[in-house]
């Protein structure tokens, strides 16, 4: 076997061993640390809201966030701590961008945006909290078991919020 022929050999396991553990797949450590991620910037983003807010709907909203996250970031902590991970102490990509996007709007377009951007974080982080109850380890799946009426109250929240179109 020549060279080439064996890196496409290397490249064809590579890809046979890859397809069969996907590379979305996550360890309970990266759960963890990104549900800590996500607490850390539903906290953020909240009080932004509770501060920046023009309708009173959307301040509670933010509020609610608040103390729910806040709440929940000592449940997953206290996980953290079980599997020896260090909780991050910063916000997720997405809501570094969100918070700079909110920072620059005020009145409804605050509220507007905001809210969009609740709806839409908050439909994913149930489906990752779905996923992780059915497939994560003892901890993290109690955990996500735990963490998702919150979840889905503040979908709720956030979609009862919305503009409606």
């Amino acid at each position: 076997m020549n060279g080439r022929n064996k890196l496409f050999g290397a490249a064809a396991l590579v890809l046979a061993v890859s397809a069969g553990s996907p590379a979305w797949a996550k360890t309970d450590k990266d759960f963890l640390a990104d549900a800590i991620k996500g607490d850390n910037s539903e906290i953020t983003l909240g009080n932004l809201a509770v501060q920046k807010a023009s309708g009173p709907g959307v301040k509670t909203f933010g509020q609610t966030l608040v103390t729910d996250h806040t709440s929940a970031k000592k449940d997953a902590v206290a996980a953290a701590a079980q599997l020896k991970v260090t909780p991050p102490t910063d916000m997720t990509d997405e809501a570094k961008a969100e918070m700079a996007k909110l920072n620059a709007l005020t009145g409804t377009a605050f509220d507007n945006e905001f809210v969009a951007y609740m709806v839409k974080d908050h439909k994913k982080d149930v489906s990752d909290f779905k996923d992780e109850e059915k497939k994560g380890g003892k901890t993290v799946a109690a955990l996500a078991k735990k963490t998702l009426p919150t979840l889905e109250k503040h979908l709720k929240l956030a979609q009862s919020l919305a503009p409606k179109s």
